[in-house]
């Protein structure tokens, strides 16, 4: 199960990387068709269907170099400036060595086992367990981490969390991710603006025909056009049917996002860390607690965990903590000590805590760091008694933010 060893998976991210951004092309020409169609109905309501189609096809064609500067502006945008849409969304801050020792210590230890250049480090203050990277070049690339990651997790999970991410990042799984991302907003924006403009018309029964909700006392005398209007009709259909047919293409696209990414960047971890048991703790950690309160789909995507699910698991983008698991325990040699309960799932049900207080999961205290050292020899008690007391100390508050604060 080695990682980013595995060139043909990079390549296939860059490919799929060019060909999405072809892609967002395409959907940027269909909604020019489509918003040609609504605006030659808005300006004449009487012709047949043949006249509009071929009438919006030549205003494709003039507004094409527009609509091709347009989408390579957003790309421009959106390339210089990801990252702070997403710090906008999601409150990250930069940290320095003297903020956060402890994890900044455990990246850069990393970084440096395998001569990778090291990405900036950003924490989000949430309760939630996620973490993610982001950027498009090595200038840009970044890994953010929550508070409540930083207090859960012990420093061997928490440096198999950092593992995961630099295996995205070294795969070339990242870069997708933001062009997906970039694409689905590119395309939900112009949308939503020929969307509004179809919204803005309405159907003049007096004089048959499609107006402007602005200009339709003026369109009520154009009697002539009475009976003349089925043809509009049609040609409006089209263009809804073609705004939808673009916005859940953008939203397929994540399709494009392998699942298999999630297993080759665990694995890179293990190959990192030398530590599956780590990487399976800190997944079981995860576990149904990482959902991050105001944050858009896409943000999402880009975790460790996406606990949001489209319809019978079509649109996930990630498979389940459990198939991850069994993946570990079977090519990582890994041990799985099952769900686990953490202290605020205790302080949540008291009423649970006080009738069985055995049952929660504790995890024995660490081996010693270092992203050099072997995989465990044992099950979990047997790596844990050999540890020793040496730890590092506790986080010592989150880090304070505007989380909480965005819209």
């Amino acid at each position: 199960m080695a990682a980013y060893g595995l060139y043909t998976h990079i390549a296939s991210n860059r490919f799929r990387s060019m060909l999405l951004l072809g892609g967002l092309f395409v959907l940027i020409y269909v909604l020019v068709y489509a918003g040609a169609l609504v605006a030659e109905v808005m300006i004449d309501s009487g012709r047949s269907v043949d006249d509009y189609l071929m009438r919006a096809l030549h205003d494709l064609i003039s507004a094409s170099p527009y609509a091709t500067i347009g989408a390579a502006l957003w790309i421009v945008i959106a390339y210089f400036f990801h990252q702070n849409m997403i710090d906008a969304v999601t409150g990250g801050e930069s940290v320095t060595r003297q903020q956060e020792p402890r994890l900044y210590n455990l990246l850069e230890n990393l970084c440096i086992s395998r001569g990778i250049p090291m990405p900036k480090l950003k924490i989000m203050d949430s309760p939630a367990l996620n973490a993610f990277a982001s950027g498009l070049n090595q200038r840009q690339y970044a890994v953010t981490v929550t508070t409540g990651l930083l207090r859960a997790l012990n420093d061997q999970e928490i440096e198999a969390v950092l593992g995961h991410e630099l295996t995205h990042i070294r795969n070339g799984d990242v870069q997708l991710m933001v062009i997906a991302v970039i694409i689905a907003g590119a395309v939900g924006f112009f949308g939503e603006l020929f969307f509004r403009m179809f919204t803005n018309l309405s159907w003049n029964s007096t004089g048959g025909g499609w107006s402007s909700s602005s200009s339709s006392s003026s369109s009520s005398s154009s009697s002539d056009r009475k009976g003349s209007g089925g043809g509009a009709i049609i040609v409006i259909i089209i263009a809804i049917v073609l705004i939808v047919a673009a916005w859940l293409l953008s939203q397929v696209v994540k399709l494009a996002l392998s699942r298999s990414r999630e297993y080759l960047a665990d694995a890179g971890s293990v190959e990192l860390t030398k530590n599956p048991d780590a990487m399976i703790s800190s997944l079981r950690k995860i576990e149904n607690r990482g959902e991050l309160p105001g944050a858009t789909s896409a943000v999402m995507e880009l975790c460790v965990d996406n606990p949001r699910e489209g319809f019978a698991d079509l649109f996930a983008t990630h498979p389940s903590v459990q198939s991850r698991v069994d993946a570990l325990v079977k090519f990582g040699g890994g041990h799985d000590p099952g769900p686990i309960a953490l202290p605020d799932d205790v302080a949540a049900s008291p009423e649970e805590g006080a009738q069985e207080p055995s049952a929660q999961c504790e995890l024995p205290p660490p081996a010693p760091r270092g992203p050099s050292r072997g995989p465990l020899p044992g099950p979990w008690g047997d790596a844990a008694e050999s540890a020793g007391p040496s730890q590092q100390p506790p986080l010592q508050g989150p880090i304070q933010g505007p989380w909480g604060r965005h819209f």
